[in-house]
């Protein structure tokens, strides 16, 4: 009992442990509103990605291509762990406008509903989100081959990351110019004809939520791609993209997946240009949008790591001020051993008195943190309307809402921590304390 009744005398009546309590409570304030914000940017960043491709890539990073893949996704869509497949050819082509303004774009071509399947694919869409079948059917020309553009290839985007829609897509003709390859990886065509070009018209956008998609993609008809992108006597992909049933656990989906392709391609090998075979790889979605994810996890590692030092500095804080409180406590502690209490008892008191600071401390952040993440959004809308001011400039950074939703499991480690980081500042000051002799505090303090 003497113990809580000295702790709270001790956080009462001492100011320098206020400062203690406030120091704790600005770093988990601080950790709270940063990690969250992360850990939210990735994770949404991670999804985004998720959605944009499935959950397993069978294909080759080659632009010439593999055959068989009818074939293939015969036997995926017989396996028991995989929901769906989609045929995709991925290429380069350049972009040419009615009215000018060439650019060199990522040109994806696709069947648009078994895409949805797999993919989010309908979701992005803005006018043909429910009719995913009809995607690249332009309402102006219903006869005419139709393109999705990423959407900041077809709108523009406001500083407060919104579009302005059209109640139907704006009438606009594009030429596509691909460069068609056969199966040896070699041009098609020869002499002035070696590219191969064609006109589409802007049917409907896509807006994935990836900014180096939404910037560079155009959608295409699966066979206008490969009828564009890719010559020879059978037909080919560079991927199929797949979606698993659900319960199935992804990489126990992957390695299914891969033992089935090891067979497929060993029975194929030796078939008209089963060579391309040797190039497709398996794997997960996040292994294949590795390139893309990994810089937000490091920048993600890189934050954790510079708020650990806040934990240290924390640590220091806490010494210093216990340091000085010991200091200032010796008659106390003289008066406590005098009547019994043991070196192990004087520790416990400082480490409880240390462990109430990193508490307190650690609530009082995570109250400031988790109130000022509610308003975030509005306190950024606010100073955006009175100072022009934003923390992403969403013309820039395809970002809508800044992320605030709170994990708990994210708090309880960083209340943790705090506490951990409080008790090793008091560590070496409630030692001392324990060492110091009743006879030498008391004359000290008498003298």
């Amino acid at each position: 009992m003497y113990k809580l009744k000295l702790i709270i005398r001790y956080l009462v009546k001492r100011r320098i442990t206020h400062f203690a309590v406030l120091t704790v409570a600005l770093c988990v304030f601080i950790v709270v509103v940063v990690m969250t914000v992360m850990n939210g940017l990735v994770e949404e960043f991670k999804q985004k990605n998720h959605d944009f491709v499935g959950d397993c890539v069978v294909g080759t990073k080659s632009l010439v291509g593999f055959p068989y893949y009818e074939e293939l996704m015969q036997a995926l869509e017989a396996t028991a762990c995989v929901e769906a497949v989609s045929p995709v050819v991925k290429n380069y082509a350049l972009l040419r406008p009615q009215y000018g303004g060439d650019r060199y774009v990522e040109l994806l071509g696709i069947d648009p509903v078994r895409h949805s399947r797999v993919t989010n694919f309908a979701q992005t869409l803005y006018y043909r989100a429910a009719d995913p079948a009809r995607a690249f059917v332009p309402v102006y020309e219903p006869n005419a081959l139709g393109c999705v553009l990423g959407i900041d290839l077809a709108l523009w985007r406001d500083a407060r990351s919104e579009y302005t829609f059209d109640a139907t897509p704006q009438r606009a003709a594009f030429s596509l110019t691909c460069f068609p390859l056969n199966a040896r990886g070699a041009p098609a065509m020869a002499g002035t004809t070696v590219v191969s070009s064609q006109q589409f018209y802007y049917s409907d956008n896509s807006h994935s939520g990836i900014a180096r998609v939404d910037d560079s993609t155009v959608y295409i008809p699966l066979d206008q791609a490969q009828s564009l992108c890719m010559a020879g006597e059978r037909k080919r992909i560079t991927a199929v993209h797949i979606r698993f049933r659900a319960g199935t656990e992804l990489y126990g989906g992957c390695e299914q997946v891969r033992r089935l392709w090891s067979q497929f391609r060993q029975a194929r090998a030796d078939g008209p240009d089963g060579r391309l075979l040797d190039t497709v790889t398996v794997e997960s979605w996040k292994e294949h949008r590795r390139a893309y994810i990994a810089p937000m996890e490091k920048e993600e590692t890189l934050m954790s790591v510079m708020f650990s030092l806040v934990g240290i500095t924390t640590v220091f804080i806490v010494f210093v001020v216990f340091y000085v409180i010991v200091s200032h406590k010796t008659k106390d502690i003289g008066v406590l051993k005098s009547v019994g209490a043991s070196s192990a008892s004087v520790m416990g008191l400082f480490s409880g008195f240390a462990f109430v600071v990193g508490l307190l401390g650690s609530v009082a952040g995570i109250a400031a943190g988790w109130l000022f993440l509610a308003y975030i959004n509005r306190i950024e809308d606010w100073l955006y309307s009175r100072f022009g001011f934003q923390l992403w400039d969403r013309t820039i950074y395809a970002i809508g809402e800044i992320p605030h939703e709170v994990e708990f499991h994210v708090l309880a480690v960083i209340a943790f921590c705090a506490i951990v980081a409080c008790l090793i500042g008091a560590l070496v000051p409630a030692w001392g304390a324990a060492r110091l002799r009743p006879v030498e505090t008391l004359h000290g303090s008498r003298s």
